[in-house]
């Protein structure tokens, strides 16, 4: 991980690290593989064997490509290797296909790819969504800003949003920090900017970075006039506002409180139990749903709710300056809001905050408190994805490790800190320990297991979401309480 690289050293220790943490994804090739091991064999399948006309048509199958045309190019391009491990992967109509070369293909596929992950100081999985690479690809655009190569910066940024589409979350920031930092070329020394300082070239500049990008991945297809159709494989609303899973944000709240209010209106027989609409939110299907007492909520009503919450932080990057470190804190902003107000948020969309935290975390302990709450939480909530039992001891035990040392490591950097924990913040952490007995070694053996199966994705998602909310207000309160650069809260 980036943070605990920086603060403990780098050179032969995070060789040692990258090469340890390659060993340990290839002895967990044989374990379970998720639902996307046949997405990402399904796309092997349709850009090899179907001309690019057809691609973003094809739908044989349930997962049907719906990521942006560069990532399409890169499954185009791993499938002509596949085709030497075996062939039958690239046959559309074999669904669910999975022999033992194929899955070594994908797991060694993935950690091949994670290389540019390693080089970008990151620490990698083996996900079958290939996170890695595009992760590194996100901090090394994150790292040109830091040096000031803004071009370089933008042009990463913009590859990794035609690879994948999620990256809109923090756009915002890179655009505000490019246009207040690379098109305004001096500052005023209280750190505001110089109206007369403003540079058409550099705007043009940038916008012809961003043109020329898109024009290579959505040329072919703006060509073919079928912009429309992969539009609306990459903005699927119609897919429900939850995920299979809840992700641990705001609406995993709501649908809670739905819930609760819903079986207090039936013990009270002030709902009707034949008009209340089938709890399908925690069926743990993609599907739309209705709320029973609360007001359903629509795409539109998650965008406004999304702009309000990422508005502030937008403010405050440009009218607070505080440097590359300000935008960094902005982009985290964008991505955590993003995650408690979007629709159909993955849950492990929470990657997309908590990396870039880690490298905040460095910098002074009240970040270190946030990332540490964050990345605990977050991680433990992306329990359920791993649910067959030869996974139990595995997820428990690097999560264990990884809390442990990185909260061991923090410590020992902001050692004159006194804690970095308030006693309200130890105990909600504490409380993941008595969570994960309750749902994975007490309620399997209960009556409820039947009858409400959903129980322990409903706790994990409500219990997760309290403390990514709170480490999501933490930030925000720091952000917009911290002074701009060159200034202290005294002045």
């Amino acid at each position: 991980m980036a943070a605990l690289r920086i603060a403990t050293g780098t050179g032969n220790w995070f060789s040692a690290l990258a090469l340890g943490v390659t060993l340990l994804k290839c002895l967990l090739i044989p374990t379970y593989h998720s639902t996307d091991f046949e997405v990402h064999r399904n796309w092997l399948a349709v850009t090899h064997s179907l001309p690019i006309s057809q691609w973003y048509y094809e739908a044989t199958s349930e997962w049907t490509l719906d990521y942006p045309p560069f990532f399409a190019w890169f499954e185009y391009v791993l499938s002509h290797i596949a085709k030497y491990f075996d062939q039958e992967m690239l046959n559309i109509h074999n669904l669910n296909y999975c022999s033992s070369k194929t899955l070594l293909f994908q797991r060694f596929s993935v950690i091949f790819t994670d290389v540019l992950f390693v080089y970008a100081v990151h620490d990698p999985d083996i996900h079958f969504q290939y996170n890695g690479f595009l992760f590194g690809l996100m901090l090394l655009s994150i790292a040109r800003l830091f040096q000031k190569r803004h071009m370089e910066g933008a042009f990463l940024f913009a590859v990794l949003l035609h690879f994948k589409h999620i990256y809109l979350y923090v756009a915002p920031a890179y655009g505000v920090y490019l246009l207040r930092s690379y098109c305004f070329t001096a500052n005023k020394p209280d750190g505001s900017i110089r109206w007369n300082s403003f540079s058409f070239v550099r705007v043009i500049s940038l916008g012809l970075v961003v043109f020329l990008v898109s024009a290579v991945s959505l040329g072919p297809f703006l060509a073919l006039n079928q912009l429309p159709q992969v539009f609306s494989r990459l903005f699927p609303f119609k897919r429900g506002l939850c995920h299979a899973y809840w992700a641990p944000n705001f609406w995993a709240l709501y649908n809670a409180l739905d819930k609760v209010l819903s079986v207090i209106g039936l013990k009270l027989k002030l709902l009707d139990p034949n008009k209340i609409p089938k709890a399908s939110m925690t069926s743990g299907l993609v599907q739309q749903f209705q709320h029973t007492v609360l007001p359903s909520v629509t795409p539109l009503a998650t965008l406004i709710c999304t702009l309000i919450a990422i508005l502030p932080s937008v403010f405050c990057l440009w009218f607070k300056p505080q440097g590359p470190r300000g935008f960094l804190r902005c982009l985290i902003l964008c991505a955590l809001s993003s995650f408690m107000f979007g629709w159909h948020v993955h849950e492990k969309a929470i990657l997309l905050a908590i990396l870039p935290m880690s490298l905040l975390s460095v910098g002074k302990a009240g970040d270190a408190s946030v990332f540490l709450i964050l990345t605990t939480t977050g991680h433990y909530s992306l329990f359920p994805l791993l649910f067959t039992a030869p996974e139990l001891p595995i997820k428990i035990l690097l999560m264990l490790l990884f809390t442990i040392y990185s909260i061991s490591s923090l410590k020992t950097l902001f050692r004159k800190e006194k804690h970095l924990f308030n006693w309200m913040e130890t105990f909600y952490l504490l409380g993941l320990g008595p969570l994960e007995v309750c749902c994975e070694f007490v309620f399997p053996f209960t009556s409820w297991k039947l009858k409400y199966p959903f129980i322990p994705l409903l706790l994990t998602s409500v219990y997760c979401a309290v403390g990514i909310t709170y480490a999501w207000f933490k930030l925000y309160v720091s952000v917009l309480t911290d002074p701009p650069v060159g200034k202290t809260k005294k002045q």
